[in-house]
């Protein structure tokens, strides 16, 4: 039989334990709010238990282990809609930045036309071809070969501008690649070391659930940043690989992302060690090289053919005429593409240079100027059939095209990403009106082993009085 001593070590053991649970549930309370914290049991167990003549007899409870409540599915889940997530964010934002510079109204590739800002290119373009048409009514008037003159200057400044802006766009998302490769290399070293602590934890027995915790929040970062496969190994240590490349094996970084330049001088990924080039499939960095290389590429693409075919219509045609001087051969536009767009300097500083006349001498003539005001309706080869304002507006619904893409696909991801959350937190959060009634048990149980112990020891006392008398 167990006897006093031993019923008091029964005592002793409850008391522990209902210590113990307390202090738990006082830990999950304070992380009741912190997404990346798994809820935390107590595993109790029945104490070794004695043999008596009358068969085993129980000695109490004892503490075997802390365990969570964390689903490896879940989280494997929230990690890959975390890499879709991070790569539409990257995609949304940076192609919004180039909508903003267009400023124009982006409408989608099932309009004809651009709904055209007042201070856009495609009313630009049409303010030009306007003043074309408004000078062949009179081609001799200063006031409107000034007007043509401006109109032209208009379109080659905003040309300039919008190439400039989107070239901005393009060396912010290159840099963006760099600063995400670098904050990617962190949380690799970061896994590796929580790796290192983890299977150190446990090997000696203890419990590794806040070392857990900090490695599914920095796995869900690097998700954010690119997508990767990951395989856990018997100690509970993670490997990770990023397109196709080891990056951490166990508590080991064994190869890096880094960053190199192609030949259009863009920022692409490659494993450092490896060498070869990397295929990402997801997260910031992937969406970042997506937007830029994709939508963006085209957009500027399609600006400088724009602007190129624009100068070479417009010159083909101009410098076949006479200006009031009776000169000609000049163009009007000059460079060959949106970046570098520009007007005469000879007809803008003189606007009777301007070349309006289809012969000299003949200062009421407006076969050059009326031409040239006819090419804003003329389908151009060049242009794949299109006017130059049709092709604008293609270029422009493009754009419109990929971000009604982007915000589609990023709305449905966040949808799923909130319904997984929710979900771990169902099964792994922590839950303040479980802790509470917990809580009261506890305490019960706590009140009863205080009140065994102060029995037993009355019982005692009773023993050693009856010894002593």
């Amino acid at each position: 039989m167990l006897g006093l001593f031993g019923t008091l070590d029964v005592a002793a053991r409850s008391l522990s334990v209902q210590q113990e649970e307390m202090a738990l549930a006082g830990q999950n309370v304070s992380n009741a709010n912190n997404t990346a914290y798994a809820d935390e049991q107590l595993e109790v167990s029945e104490a070794t238990p004695v043999d008596t003549p009358f068969g085993e007899e129980g000695t109490g409870a004892q503490i075997t282990g802390i365990t969570d409540t964390r689903d490896a599915l879940l989280d494997s889940q929230i990690q890959a809609e975390a890499s879709t997530s991070g790569s539409l964010s990257a995609q949304q934002t940076n192609l919004q930045n180039a909508e903003a510079y267009l400023d124009e109204q982006v409408t989608s590739s099932s309009s004809s036309t651009a709904d055209d800002s007042p201070n856009g290119l495609a009313a630009d373009l049409s303010n030009l071809f306007d003043s074309f048409q408004s000078l062949s009514n009179d081609p001799g008037d200063l006031s409107l070969r000034q007007t043509a003159v401006q109109s032209a200057q208009q379109v080659a400044t905003q040309f300039n501008q919008v190439s400039t802006q989107l070239s901005t766009v393009q060396a912010d998302l290159n840099t963006s690649v760099q600063n995400d490769v670098a904050s990617s290399n962190q949380d690799l070293s970061s896994i590796a070391s929580l790796n290192k602590e983890i299977v150190a934890a446990q090997a000696g027995g203890g419990s590794a659930d806040q070392l857990v915790d900090q490695r599914e929040e920095t796995l869900e970062n690097l998700a954010g940043l690119a997508n990767f496969s990951t395989t856990t190994q018997a100690n509970g240590a993670v490997d990770v690989s990023l397109g196709g490349v080891t990056m951490v094996s166990g508590g080991s970084v064994t190869d890096q992302l880094q960053t190199y330049t192609d030949s259009s001088g863009n920022q692409q990924v490659q494993a450092q060690n490896a060498g070869t080039p990397l295929t990402l499939t997801g997260g910031s960095i992937e969406g970042e090289i997506t937007a830029r290389d994709g939508a963006l590429a085209r957009l500027q693409s399609g600006l400088n053919t724009l602007a190129s075919q624009l100068i070479t219509q417009v010159n083909t045609v101009y410098s076949a005429g006479y200006d009031l001087n009776g000169n000609t051969g000049q163009d009007l536009f000059t460079g060959s593409a949106a970046s570098d767009i520009g007007v005469n300097s000879n007809v803008a500083n003189d606007p009777t240079q301007f070349q309006a006349a289809g012969a000299a001498s003949s200062a009421g003539d407006n076969t050059v100027v009326l031409a040239l005001a006819q090419l804003g309706g003329q389908k151009i080869a060049g242009l794949s059939k299109q006017t130059f304002s049709a092709s604008y507006a293609q270029t422009v619904s493009d754009l419109g095209d990929a971000i009604s893409s982007v915000n589609d696909q990023l709305s449905n991801s966040q949808a799923v990403t909130q319904m997984l959350a929710t979900q771990r937190a169902s099964t792994s959060g922590v839950s303040t009106d479980t802790e509470m009634t917990n809580l009261i048990q506890y305490q019960k149980a706590y009140e009863a082993s205080a009140e065994l112990v102060s029995t037993l020891n009355q019982m005692m006392q009773t023993v050693v009085s009856m010894k002593s008398s």
